[in-house]
């Protein structure tokens, strides 16, 4: 089963709310099953952010069997699976020289353009909330995954480690994120 097949097959037995069925179908729409992860990050080649989206999932499992939290299986599929909705139609491809054998040749790679720039975590929440309704948890879990790597963390915001500290299930979707990212995934050179 390829990345994709194995994503849907994982969001159909687990979501099953309202406009779930909505957004799958505008995923389909979109490059969301074609697309890198990154740019150069993780997972930054095509395809990389349904097998990202889909290796968080099985980390994410693994940190709530670990911590015995109580979290049903529809929350860590949603979190999971759509923590990084916000990357849809958002990378381009655009050509640069390199030399290769003394001959300059015209290399593709991945840039950003990004037509909604409403953030990141924020803007998977925002997305996600046009289809189906999402829990508490499963919006503060999607709006912080980046933990520490915000952009609001980083500017100086103090916001996230009350977000960890009032939802735990939001440290462990980092977790997931970050260790899927450097553990998991390979990075095209």
């Amino acid at each position: 089963m390829n990345a994709k097949e194995e994503f849907i097959s994982i969001y159909q037995k687990n979501i099953k709310r309202a406009g779930a069925d909505k957004l799958l179908a505008w995923l389909e729409t979109t490059d969301f099953f074609t697309c890198p992860a990154s740019t150069k990050f993780h997972s930054n080649f095509e395809g990389g952010l349904v097998e990202h989206s889909v290796k968080v999932y099985q980390r994410l499992k693994k940190l709530v069997t670990a911590e015995q939290m109580k979290v049903s299986e529809e929350t860590i599929a949603v979190t999971a699976l759509l923590h990084d909705i916000c990357k849809a139609n958002t990378y381009k491809v655009d050509f640069r020289n390199v030399k290769r054998d003394d001959k300059w040749v015209k290399e593709p790679f991945y840039t950003v353009d990004d037509q909604l720039p409403y953030g990141h975590g924020e803007k998977s929440v925002y997305i996600i909330s046009g289809f189906m309704k999402l829990t508490r948890e499963e919006a503060m879990a999607i709006n912080w995954h980046m933990g520490p790597y915000d952009t609001r963390v980083m500017g100086g915001s103090f916001a996230l480690s009350e977000a960890f500290k009032r939802f735990p299930f939001s440290l462990l979707t980092f977790m997931a994120d970050i260790g899927s990212s450097y553990l998991d995934e390979t990075i095209k050179k």
